[in-house]
């Protein structure tokens, strides 16, 4: 993710930018809902097609999705979202159920099912230590040197 990142800015920052990129979090949350080829994304989204290549390249190369090619002669790829974006999928989701209770009007609305116990849940960010529900009340920053690298 280097390469897209401007020189001096902060990784979350970069991080923020490039997911709030016009069009990168609606195909990256199409993809998660199964929608999964650049023409049903195309179709789902009303995306040009110029726009909608230049955000897969750079979610697959960024690390965040995963092109697999499904047919060849010529050669077609659906996307998915990778093992390396595991984590940050959560979150995302997490904004898109708040957007959805508290900024949509449509009649009907996207939920998440857990798979383990069937129930419609809300994803919420839990201390990795303890498990603990994390808010930003029982938080506390505070800078640490990064392990292998020489501090500042």
């Amino acid at each position: 993710m280097a390469e897209h990142r401007p020189p001096g800015q902060a990784p979350s920052a970069a991080a923020i930018s490039l997911l709030a990129e016009r069009w990168t979090y609606l195909v990256i949350r199409e993809i998660f809902f199964g929608v999964r080829r650049f023409g049903q994304i195309q179709r789902a989204l009303g995306i040009a097609p110029n726009i909608l290549t230049s955000r897969l390249t750079m979610l697959v190369d960024v690390g965040i999705l995963v092109k697999h090619r499904y047919r060849t002669d010529p050669d077609w790829y659906e996307y998915r979202i990778s093992e390396n974006a595991q984590l940050v999928v959560p979150p995302l989701l997490a904004i898109a159920q708040w957007a959805e209770e508290h900024l949509g009007d449509d009649p009907v609305m996207r939920v998440l099912r857990h798979e383990s116990c069937g129930k419609i849940t809300h994803p919420v960010l839990a201390c990795s230590e303890c498990g603990e529900q994390v808010t930003a009340r029982g938080l506390l920053p505070e800078t640490v040197d990064r392990p292998g690298r020489e501090p500042r």
